[in-house]
């Protein structure tokens, strides 16, 4: 079953609609922090077999999370502490998000801006690169990460 969330949704009415929904349904919806309140409300929830959608205006589909045992993965997949690494990296995403940083993809390179002059011309003189070790790539660079 396909669920649709109205734009004019709050968190509450998310969370239900999330809980209330079964393996192999969908929930739809439009707006970015929609999205991330689903994501959430499935993760508390540990509920298999749901995939949520945040679609564009043109009902395009322009980002996709489903909800999946571990044991259901094919494939390679991250181990233990792959994972931990990973939780770090998102914990540290947000204290860039609260701190006002914005990380930008330019061409190969990953780079780091005051929030409050990102996408404006005078970014790239602000514009500091961030050490990788190697590992971000930019789309102009994933065909190297396939054949790696």
């Amino acid at each position: 079953m396909e669920h649709q969330i109205d734009i004019r949704s709050e968190q509450e009415e998310i969370t239900a609609i999330v809980r209330m929904a079964h393996s192999g349904d969908t929930i739809a919806c439009r707006r970015e922090s929609q999205f991330e309140i689903c994501k959430r409300a499935l993760v508390e929830a540990k509920l298999v077999g749901i995939t949520i959608q945040l679609l564009d205006d043109d009902g395009y589909i322009i980002r996709q999370t489903s909800s999946k045992k571990r044991s259901q993965v094919n494939g390679p997949t991250f181990n233990d502490r792959q994972l931990a690494v990973i939780k770090a990296l998102e914990k540290v995403l947000a204290h860039c998000k609260k701190e006002g940083i914005s990380l930008i993809g330019y061409s190969d390179e990953l780079v780091a801006l005051p929030t409050s002059i990102a996408g404006t011309d005078l970014a790239s003189a602000y514009a500091i690169d961030v050490y990788t070790s190697g590992c971000y790539r930019g789309a102009d660079g994933i065909d190297s990460l396939l054949t790696q």
